[in-house]
């Protein structure tokens, strides 16, 4: 990247996805009144700690598409940001810094290796939609019954044997989608979501 670009610190949008870029520079921290941020679409196998210091980030931060197998642990400063999108990258574990991230609405996830989620997820409090399409989840963390304004849960073409029972008492749930799922027996309860209001997709 052109040097130049780390210098303009008033910046609020920064697009610089679809560039082949294999790094990012240090210093990116220096962004600190960014609200959006897009790195996706690149070769990157990691990303600075700087990006912890990035303040302003409330909006929008995109890292799909990348070659990702984690995160720094400095993006947990980041708690006002509100959409994240990590799909596309090959994360066998979701980075604990995620469940930090306590101002999220929107968490995409799809597209990778993950075979099991914290049971921390369920510090996301104000999450209202939870994209885990196409990895290998097997089941869910009960703290899942925590998210109490989650409205969409996409889990299709994961081998789930099992669900936990407290997705049937989220309160908002509106949609839970569970197609191309072969290995999981329908649990009961889904018909008392159903019953509620909530689409459910099998």
């Amino acid at each position: 990247m052109p040097e130049h670009v780390w210098e303009q610190i008033n910046l609020e949008t920064l697009i610089l996805a679809d560039n082949d870029l294999a790094e990012v520079s240090d210093k990116i921290g220096n962004l600190k009144h960014l609200r959006t941020l897009d790195l996706g679409h690149n070769h990157l196998t990691s990303l600075p700690d700087t990006l912890g210091d990035i303040d302003g980030l409330t909006g929008f931060l995109y890292l799909h598409d990348n070659r990702l197998t984690s995160l720094p642990a400095s993006l947990a400063t980041l708690t006002r940001l509100r959409y994240l999108n990590l799909s596309a990258n090959p994360l066998a574990h979701l980075p604990d810094c995620v469940s930090h991230l306590s101002g999220l609405i929107e968490l995409r996830a799809t597209d990778n290796a993950l075979s099991e989620l914290p049971d921390s997820i369920g510090h996301l409090s104000r999450l209202r939609e939870l994209h885990l399409r196409n990895n290998r989840l097997t089941t869910l963390p009960s703290s899942i019954g925590q998210l109490r304004e989650l409205r969409q849960l996409d889990l299709r073409g994961n081998p789930l044997k099992s669900l936990p029972e407290s997705i049937a008492r989220l309160p908002r749930l509106e949609k839970l989608d569970l197609r191309w799922v072969t290995t999981l027996d329908a649990p009961a309860w889904l018909d008392d979501l159903e019953a509620r209001g909530c689409l459910i997709y099998l």
